[in-house]
């Protein structure tokens, strides 16, 4: 009786790893199918001082200090937060490793999800990005996930949208979409 007790257990045990094992399989699949990609990009961290933390990181990196570069305006970027124009401006600096960009974020003007993290937060990661093909049909299904999208632009080549997906996976995404 205690052999089949403990082989019963072993079976379970078994199940058990192989339902855990196709749940992750699950997740990775439901990742991979709402944005077609399993890789991040990019880091995008809030900073106060764009200058010291850009030397910071260059220093750090044993790199040069990237340029720094001011998002477009609203009537080229097309800036809505959470459906509404706004005038958000932040300046950039961009680190580009061999396997991911670390993207520094200095908010400058107007309402942003940059500034309402410094605000909320202080300075850290922002978030995690992901380049992608379909925008409108990712955010549908991110939506369907109860992840909203907050902010969204255009810059030159391409487009961008941040997600609050912070109470499901911890942190915001963002959807790069290079043309």
């Amino acid at each position: 009786m205690k052999n089949l007790m403990i082989g019963m257990i072993v079976i379970l045990v078994i199940i058990n790893g192989f339902l855990i094992a196709e749940d992750k399989m699950d997740e990775k699949r439901n990742g991979k199918e709402c944005l077609g990609t399993m890789r991040v990009t990019q880091v995008g961290i809030v900073v106060k001082d764009i200058e010291k933390t850009a030397a910071s990181w260059a220093d750090f990196l044993g790199e040069e200090i990237p340029e720094i570069v001011m998002t477009d305006p609203v009537e080229i970027a097309n800036t809505e937060l959470r459906g509404k124009a706004t005038p958000a401006r932040a300046r950039l600096a961009f680190f580009e490793m061999e396997n991911i960009t670390i993207e520094l974020i200095e908010p400058v003007g107007g309402p942003s999800t940059w500034k309402e993290f410094l605000d909320t937060h202080g300075e850290g990661v922002h978030h995690i990005a992901f380049n992608i093909r379909g925008m409108e049909e990712k955010v549908v299904l991110l939506e369907q996930k109860d992840m909203l999208l907050l902010q969204k632009g255009d810059y030159t080549g391409g487009r961008y949208g941040y997600i609050d997906s912070q109470p499901q996976l911890g942190v915001i995404l963002e959807l790069l979409e290079n043309f």
